[in-house]
């Protein structure tokens, strides 16, 4: 197996320019990014582009719902660690300290203009798109992407027939930090790759 690490454009280290490269209304351009870089793993002779798997944590896992919903003929599978499904929704559900941060960076859901277009993008709205496998992990006390957003997502999912496991940590924030969490996490998604990417 390979592990691909892109960064896409809003991650740090290429400067400030590159970090707003997906803000507000640029926000597409980012996942973007991700059929690009499908795109070129079809053309790398030592990868397999029919077994893809898409994983992510916070906004990463953001993306990789995204990526379920709009490449879902070009992976197998896809693990959502506790991403939003709507940033619309995770935007008036965070905690109060950090809503004016994500405000700036994916646009103030308070303009209808911004609402509609974050609302249109969303992988909740969008979650009629999503035909392969999807584990979902959340801590069920994370202030930072509540727990809804992961719920909200699966029940979507699940009425389209889609399998979705879901590993809800009672213990647990905004990232797994208990080793036993921890642990339990990379077996149930070892079993999934397994199950789904492999076979």
């Amino acid at each position: 197996m390979a592990l691909l690490f892109p960064n896409i454009r809003g991650s740090t280290g290429y400067g400030k320019t590159f970090v707003k490269l997906d803000n507000g209304f640029l926000r597409e351009d980012a996942y973007n990014d991700i059929g690009a870089l499908l795109d070129w793993i079809k053309t790398q002779p030592d990868l397999d582009s029919d077994r893809i798997m898409v994983t992510g944590a916070s906004y990463g896992g953001n993306v990789a719902l995204v990526t379920a919903t709009r490449y879902p003929d070009r992976i197998r599978c896809a693990v959502d660690i506790y991403g939003p499904s709507n940033l619309v929704s995770v935007l008036e559900h965070t905690a109060d300290w950090r809503r004016d941060l994500r405000r700036a960076e994916y646009g103030d859901e308070r303009d209808p203009k911004v609402r509609a277009f974050l609302e249109r993008i969303a992988p909740l709205n969008n979650a009629n798109k999503i035909t392969k496998p999807l584990l979902v992990a959340q801590g069920l006390n994370d202030p930072v992407v509540p727990p809804a957003e992961a719920e909200q997502m699966i029940s979507a999912v699940r009425a389209n027939g889609v399998p979705v496991w879901y590993l809800a940590a009672k213990d647990e924030g905004h990232g797994f930090s208990n080793l036993s969490d921890l642990n339990f996490q990379f077996d149930v998604t070892v079993l999934f790759i397994q199950k789904f990417l492999l076979n």
